[in-house]
């Protein structure tokens, strides 16, 4: 027994050493050209919004960006609050174009339904994505704008970072964030990237035409972001990048109580078995079964007592291998990190992992006050 779990996690640390120098290899992004040529449609689905979309319209407001050269598309996908009230009226009083829609559905998932119909009424070349509960920064399109000339991607991964006031719930969705951006960023430091975000998600209008949209995995109800960049980038090989870049960090809003956080991880977890990334895959059963471990070893250090002191070895090995990446991660977005806090992390986040594995056994969560059940999910 001891020779299986000292195996698993030396396996983990060697993987997440191995992300932490592609992280590295990521050079930052930081050119900007003069003149603008860059269009961009920016895509926002949303759903009982109304506490977000002023906020929201007041970062949209301040993009610095030729106001001709980008548009939005909201899509309303049945919201049943103010939500398409505070967009009409934003609409009226903005010199920007703001364009209303309605979400049409075909298949089900409503948000890769309401990005297709987005994308459709789209008159730039650029489709942008982002949500409803973010805030964008001012340089967004500007240093997109520069990224896309330098490097001619048909699909840019952005950077996203959860907000946090602190508390211990939304500490553990920043630094939960922080490190699947880690994954990301590292990944595609070995040009094969793994991760995606919707929230900060731009793609060429010619490329999700090519790869006939969310066509093959629009039975699935999430996925929007990663099912895409994996079309994408099967089709386009080289061509999907990440923009790493303090510039055009997307801030976004955590969720407010633990039932949610879980409801959300088993909604993402939805989708990893369908995914067709071999090594997303791996890295992903990898985490679980490590994390199942650090659950399991109180027990074996009481059954198994002679191999206390390498049971403590390896979870000492694996808080510092994973303080390492998130003090990288954290680095990049401007995020101290404080051990004493971190320390915490590792069994929290074993515990919600075996909660979500737990949850999804049956397939069901729910999104935007909808449920979306595993009969939905299959072909």
């Amino acid at each position: 027994m001891i020779w299986v779990f000292s195996t698993l996690f030396v396996v983990y640390v060697i993987c997440m050493l191995i992300l932490v120098f592609g992280f590295k290899k990521v050079p930052l992004f930081s050119e900007k050209v003069a003149k603008r040529t860059t269009g961009f449609s920016i895509v926002i689905p949303f759903r009982n919004e109304a506490e977000n979309l002023s906020k929201l319209l007041e970062t949209i407001e301040g993009l610095h960006y030729p106001s001709n050269m980008f548009e939005i598309i909201f899509v309303n996908d049945a919201s049943e609050d103010t939500s398409e009230q505070i967009i009409s009226e934003a609409t009226v009083k903005s010199k920007l174009s703001i364009n209303l829609i309605q979400n049409r559905r075909r298949t089900f998932s409503p948000k890769k339904d309401a990005i297709t119909e987005a994308v459709k009424h789209a008159n730039f070349e650029w489709i942008a994505t982002t949500d409803a509960d973010c805030e964008l920064p001012k340089s967004w399109l500007t240093t997109l704008d520069g990224f896309i000339k330098k490097n001619k991607p048909m699909m840019v991964c952005g950077p996203v970072l959860y907000k946090s006031n602190g508390s211990f719930i939304e500490n553990f969705q920043q630094l939960d964030a922080l490190s699947l951006q880690a994954v990301t960023i590292g990944s595609i430091g070995y040009k094969n990237i793994l991760l995606s975000n919707g929230a900060n998600l731009t793609y060429k209008k010619e490329a999700f035409i090519k790869v006939n949209g969310f066509k093959g995995n629009d039975h699935i109800g999430s996925g929007d972001d990663i099912f895409l960049m994996e079309k994408i980038k099967q089709t386009f090989p080289k061509k999907v990048l990440y923009l790493k870049s303090k510039d055009a960090i997307v801030i976004t809003k955590p969720q407010k109580n633990w039932k949610a956080v879980l409801n959300q991880r088993i909604r993402w977890a939805s989708k990893i078995s369908k995914q067709q990334n071999k090594i997303s895959y791996f890295l992903g059963m990898l985490v679980f079964l490590v994390n199942i471990s650090v659950l399991a070893l109180p027990f074996l250090m009481i059954f198994d007592s002679e191999n206390t002191t390498i049971y403590i070895a390896l979870l000492g090995f694996k808080i510092i291998t994973d303080y390492i990446v998130l003090l990288q991660s954290g680095d990049f977005f401007d995020i101290k990190i404080s051990f004493w806090k971190f320390i915490r992390q590792p069994f929290l986040y074993a515990i919600v992992i075996v909660a979500v594995v737990v949850g999804s056994l049956d397939g069901t969560y729910l999104w935007k006050g909808r449920t979306f059940k595993k009969a939905q999910q299959t072909n």
